[in-house]
């Protein structure tokens, strides 16, 4: 059944933004990770990196792909990815279920060395995402009740993106920026009615 607020109820009785409507997976996904707060440094490398693969297709087709991108990324590991020779890109590129874009998968070998680097001045992306967002408002003061209310990006991924492109990042701009916001949790998107919007976000001190 679909509602005016872009809510679609499901089999299951529940409520759900209007995306994850599509497959059972996508509606594990919706329900169990999307708007969470993986913080460790090897997870944001992965969303950060699955955003970037996602550029100009759907998201349904990355998450069907996950298992094998994480294979053939070697766990999205910054350690194991970064230097990796060009020969191993190519490993990269014929693995089964990659997406065979060399752009991308170029870019975050690259974005392994980044973090690396990263790392070895004593901070990461954690706290580079984190010092945005002291300064920036991650998303909109009011939470989204309909698609239409979901922006694309923010003043926070704007500027996200043009720090990591500062240090080096490949492949990232405002949008797929504020897609990994929404991604780990710094942002939760979950429409209003959504069983899956969580009522303490304000502790977690996002909107």
């Amino acid at each position: 059944m679909a509602h005016a607020t872009d809510l679609v109820e499901g089999e299951d009785g529940l409520l759900r933004c209007w995306w994850a409507s599509s497959t059972v997976q996508m509606a594990r996904y919706h329900d169990e990770e999307w708007a969470r707060s993986p913080r460790d440094e090897r997870s944001l490398f992965e969303r950060l990196s699955l955003e970037a693969l996602q550029a100009g297709l759907s998201w349904r087709i990355v998450l069907e792909r996950r298992t094998a991108l994480r294979s053939a990324f070697l766990g999205f590991s910054p350690e194991h990815l970064a230097g990796r020779t060009d020969a191993e890109v190519e490993r990269i590129l014929d693995a089964p279920g990659t997406i065979r874009n060399r752009a991308k998968v170029t870019a975050i070998v690259r974005n392994a060395g980044v973090l690396i680097d990263l790392h070895a001045t004593g901070t990461g992306l954690r706290e580079l995402t984190e010092d945005v967002l002291a300064t920036h408002p991650a998303a909109p003061a009011e939470p989204p009740r309909r698609r239409a209310d979901v922006p694309a990006s923010t003043v926070a991924s704007t500027e996200l993106a043009r720090r990591l492109r500062r240090i080096g990042w490949r492949f990232v701009g405002p949008t797929t920026a504020y897609a990994y916001l929404q991604a780990v949790g710094w942002v939760d998107d979950h429409l209003v009615g959504c069983h899956a919007r969580r009522a303490d976000r304000a502790s977690d001190g996002l909107r």
